[in-house]
């Protein structure tokens, strides 16, 4: 059974930073990406960032680019968001997915597993 556990969100005021993580568990193969995404009170949900399997390849929305950075450890079968200069656009539930094969996709239907979502609030 695949376990997606996001961690890592708070209040924080404009201009700081997170950082998400998100622990994977029970993958079958060693071949998967990852990605983030988020959703607002009243909004759909909107793809944040992607990595591929290797780490070599990394996707941002445009509202995000810049500011954000994705990684991975694939030692510890984890992913990163690191938030900087964040806004309060930004405050959305924030949710990792997983999806098996290499490549990274902005697609939230691509995406086979997900984890329970994290809150991040930014105060103005």
């Amino acid at each position: 059974q695949v376990q997606l556990v996001e961690s890592g969100g708070g209040l924080v005021q404009a201009g700081d930073s997170l950082r998400l993580s998100c622990a994977a568990s029970g993958l079958t193969s060693s071949s998967y990406a990852m990605g983030w995404f988020r959703q607002a009170p009243g909004k759909e949900r909107e793809f944040v960032a992607a990595i591929n399997w290797s780490g070599s390849g990394t996707l941002y929305a445009d509202s995000v680019k810049g500011r954000f950075t994705i990684s991975r450890d694939n030692a510890k079968i984890t992913v990163y968001l690191q938030m900087n200069s964040l806004k309060p656009d930004d405050t959305a539930v924030y949710y990792c997915a997983a999806k098996y094969g290499s490549s990274r996709s902005s697609s939230g239907d691509n995406y086979k597993y997900w984890g329970q979502g994290t809150q991040v609030t930014v105060s103005s």
